[in-house]
């Protein structure tokens, strides 16, 4: 199924401009790694995580928006990724207070600090690359270097490695208990090996 497909499935034919308007801001010809292609890997975690949600389709609606507007040189993108989403919302028949919870939803993803259910699913859902196969996290570090190619090599690893430090000095990296037993033992194996990289100068 195709992602517009899947939008429709999930907010209706009615609003299959709007679906067309989000998989464009994926396609964004800068990215490198908040591409469509993770939008339809948390698309399938959502799903796969249903049963932990609250409300999935809350859920499944802030994931699409959650890096709708995505500029790695401005820090303000979860917040106009929300206002976004309550724009766009606004011209369908979700109710007002299910759209001012994906905004919150989508407003979380800046510090990845659920406080319900439905946080919970969607933070493990954006962050699960961190658990991958270390081929595929390999290729997740280095398209989130392109995407940064503009910071200098020195000022880009001392920035990155005080990011995995702040996520390896956390209790848990995932929420969910599904989240917690799939990723978190990979997750930390991995960061700690970039870490290490970072400061050999690799």
């Amino acid at each position: 199924m195709d992602l517009v497909a899947r939008w429709t499935d999930l907010a209706g034919e009615s609003t299959r401009r709007l679906g067309e308007e989000l998989v464009g801001c994926y396609a964004e010809p800068h990215r490198r790694y908040h591409t469509l292609q993770h939008l339809k890997s948390v698309l399938d975690l959502v799903d796969e995580f249903a049963e932990e949600a609250e409300d999935p389709d809350v859920v499944r609606l802030a994931a699409w928006f959650h890096d709708a507007v995505y500029d790695p040189q401005r820090d303000d993108n979860e917040e106009r990724s929300a206002v976004l989403a309550e724009r766009m919302l606004a011209d369908t028949s979700l109710e007002p207070e299910r759209v001012r919870e994906v905004a919150a939803l989508v407003r979380m993803t800046k510090t990845h600090d659920p406080g319900d259910r439905d946080g919970r699913v969607l933070c493990d859902a954006d962050l699960a690359v961190l658990g991958a196969d270390p081929e595929t996290y390999a290729a997740y570090t280095r398209a989130v270097r392109e995407e940064y190619a503009f910071v200098p090599d020195e000022y880009f690893a001392a920035g990155r490695a005080a990011v995995l430090e702040q996520l390896l000095a956390l209790p848990s990296l995932f929420h969910t208990p599904a989240g917690r037993a799939r990723f978190e033992e990979n997750a930390r194996a991995n960061l700690r090996a970039e870490l290490r990289s970072l400061k050999e100068g690799g």
